[in-house]
């Protein structure tokens, strides 16, 4: 199915650039506020293990279909 493939191999990608985005900011310890929160930098840690858990399982999952 070429269409499930392509979805696959975007939503990768996208997980990718946010585990790259998230991966960035812990290593710059860029801070982020909302409102009266000051995100803490590990969340951003644990947001890189899982977004590129994420971009690995779907394009495993590309590759396969």
């Amino acid at each position: 199915m070429p269409s499930l493939k392509s979805y696959l191999t975007i939503s990768a990608a996208i997980f990718a650039l946010v585990a790259l985005a998230h991966l960035a900011r812990a290593i710059a310890q860029w801070p982020i506020v909302i409102g009266p929160w000051t995100v803490p930098v590990a969340l951003s840690w644990v947001g890189a293990i899982a977004a590129a858990g994420l971009s690995v399982w779907a394009f495993s999952l590309a590759r396969k279909t």
